[in-house]
């Protein structure tokens, strides 16, 4: 009766002590977690802001939110997603130990490594409502969705991390393909302009750009904050995140199942 939260239990510590020795040896410790985010957001602001002042095109779209505070909350869940996509697709690699082991249920692991992931998150969080109050905004019941994008971030990745986990063990240039999907995938959510600049000949193209199911989550923060809208009025990009998510999940489990008996052989 008590394996539900015996497992709770076993998956908060490890996840704790995969955070800490993540950075141990180093000086700073987990500030460094924190630090390159922060400069990520701090060049893509004077790039982007003072450079290219793309805070008249955001203007020109109709979006009247300081362009800091709109790419924050854009870069929050992508370092979200970014961070567990690249440790869900390491969990059987980096516990290879625990893998062998048959008594260990090691379908616990990616979860273990999306956990560990998100405390960088929920400290991110924080950073962004505090900026959205720094900016002048007006608190909105609407902010209270945005534990609810971060739940559908962890359960799009979860999926994903199944199967990637389980591939990259017998194909590790898998780790190369990711990362380089991942510096692809920044540009299609999109981050760090807004898809109504789509205009004229590229206007069908928004579509395309909307079946990304990290824009789900990207533009839910934005909405949240900015729009005052309520996730149920996405319409039909709901039912098609959850699709996907859900196709995305049974895929994992799949190949996690049809792959589990040769781990130990390989690793």
């Amino acid at each position: 009766m008590n394996r539900a939260p015996d497992k709770s239990r076993l998956i908060w510590k490890l996840a704790k002590n995969d955070f800490k020795t993540r950075y141990a040896g180093s000086y700073l410790g987990v500030i460094w977690a924190l630090v390159q985010p922060v400069v990520t957001v701090v060049l893509y602001y004077f790039v982007f802001e003072v450079v290219f002042d793309n805070r008249s095109q955001l203007l020109a779209s109709g979006i009247e939110t300081p362009y800091v505070l709109w790419l924050t909350a854009g870069l929050v869940p992508w370092f979200y997603f970014n961070e567990t996509v690249m440790q869900g697709m390491q969990a059987f690699l980096q516990y290879h130990y625990l893998v062998k082991k048959v008594v260990f249920e090691i379908k616990l692991l990616p979860v273990v490594k999306m956990v560990g992931a998100s405390f960088v998150h929920l400290f991110f969080m924080f950073v962004l409502v505090v900026l959205y109050f720094v900016y002048g905004q007006k608190p909105d019941i609407h902010m209270i969705q945005l534990p609810y994008y971060s739940f559908c971030m962890f359960a799009l990745v979860l999926g994903l991390s199944y199967i990637s986990s389980s591939v990259v063990i017998f194909f590790r240039d898998l780790n190369q393909i990711v990362n380089i999907l991942l510096q692809i995938g920044m540009w299609a959510t999109p981050i760090l302009w807004d898809i109504s600049l789509l205009k004229g000949k590229w206007e069908p193209m928004r579509l395309l750009f909307k079946l990304n199911p990290v824009y789900y989550i990207v533009n839910g923060y934005r909405s949240a904050l900015f729009e005052g809208r309520w996730f149920w009025q996405e319409g039909w990009i709901n039912l098609y995140f959850w699709a996907f998510t859900a196709v995305m999940f049974l895929i994992g489990r799949s190949v996690y199942k049809s792959l589990k008996p040769h781990f130990a052989d390989v690793l």
